[in-house]
């Protein structure tokens, strides 16, 4: 970089960090349809492999949070590509797990490593392109944010149908590769990046919150093994989630209580005093309970309750992709031009979502009569 601008093109570095997000995001639901065939792969039972999905999120929930301040502590581009080949790795882990103990450990390590890849790629994003471009750039970052976990089940289940459940983790490899390769060569810390972490350096500012990093990771955890395993457990039936969720609840007040009160916390929560930020985060919040919660849900419903198959299941999801693909290039052109209204673009979108959502139950039934 000189003077602060990108040495390459900059769209050639967004299509390289969306590679990766792209591979982390997929594995978020690309295991789902594959579920019953992994289990008896490694001859467990289906509620013993869902852990499957619960330890991989798990671990998502809990380095997200602190991924700015990794980013701080490794520099960006460090941490981005320890991140990159650390999900590489054990996704061939993952692939050759000859048991379920291993599987689940490499899941927590895969989960770990893609909970970075997100939000450095966000941040690399606005570094890369100045304040008018954004509007587009994000608008390819959202076309891969969406359309990989809803296709996901679509290729989780043909591969799982044609091949062997094993491909679903072996097809990572080359990507992380490709993707680590290109990054090292064209993705820079910015100069005023550089130059923040080595002030706080100096200042001797960048220290450790263990406290905080604790907090974190037991009410993420907790939270999200509550939430995830809650419906097989029996909710408040089960004194385990009734702890897990006592856990996850208190633990998040006291994490907000005790990063409020410092200097440099882990998670800067004095931002959402910001109205627009705050509103923001809402609804992204929002996106992602529609999104995440449907792509993995719903491909376990249609295969255990309506007896689809593992194509069959993701097939359901594949045309909400096309739809993201075509329609997120249009609606970021829509607002970067000042054709329509952010606010309004918006209200029409979580509307549609909503009664979509609302409607696909009866469509699945139907279905089970109607095979797809």
């Amino acid at each position: 970089m000189s003077n602060g601008k990108p040495a390459v093109n900059p769209w050639l570095i967004a299509v390289t960090v969306t590679l990766a997000t792209f591979m982390e995001l997929l594995d978020t639901s690309i295991a789902n349809v594959a579920l019953p065939y992994i289990g008896g792969g490694l001859g467990r039972s289906y509620d013993e492999v869902t852990w499957i999905l619960t330890t991989y999120l798990v671990a998502n929930a809990v380095i997200l949070p602190m991924s700015a301040w990794l980013s701080r502590v490794f520099g960006r581009k460090s941490y981005y590509l320890g991140c990159v080949a650390l999900f590489t790795l054990t996704s061939l882990f993952c692939g050759l797990a000859p048991s379920l103990g291993i599987m689940l450990s490499s899941r927590v390590l895969q989960g770990l490593a893609g909970g970075g890849l997100a939000p450095v790629s966000q941040a690399i994003l606005v570094d890369t392109f100045p304040a008018a471009k954004r509007a587009s750039a994000f608008a390819l970052y959202t076309i891969v944010i969406v359309t990989a976990p809803a296709i996901g089940p679509v290729l989780g289940g043909w591969i799982t149908d044609n091949y062997n459940w094993r491909w679903i983790f072996f097809i990572n490899i080359p990507i992380g590769f490709l993707s680590f390769f290109l990054s090292s060569r064209l993705v820079r810390d910015p100069p005023a990046f550089e130059s923040e972490r080595a002030s706080v350096r100096t200042n001797g500012k960048l220290h450790i919150d263990g406290v905080g990093i604790t907090l974190i990771a037991l009410a993420s955890a907790a939270l999200e093994v509550a939430l995830d395993r809650g419906q097989i457990d029996d909710w408040f039936g089960s004194s385990f989630i009734c702890w897990m969720l006592a856990i996850g609840v208190i633990g998040w007040i006291a994490t907000v209580v005790w990063e409020i009160r410092l200097k440099e916390p882990i998670i800067e929560f004095r931002l959402l005093g910001s109205r627009n930020f705050a509103i923001a985060s809402a609804l992204f919040f929002v996106f992602g309970f529609g999104l995440f919660g449907s792509t993995t849900l719903i491909p376990q419903i249609l295969q255990s309750l309506y007896g689809y198959r593992a194509t069959d299941a993701g097939l359901v999801l594949g045309p909400g992709a096309l739809v993201i693909t075509v329609l997120a290039p249009i609606a970021a052109q829509l607002i970067q031009r000042q054709i329509v209204p952010a606010r309004l673009l918006l209200t029409i979108s979580v509307i549609t979502v909503g009664a979509a959502i609302f409607v696909l139950p009866a469509h699945c039934a139907v279905n089970l009569v109607i095979p797809l």
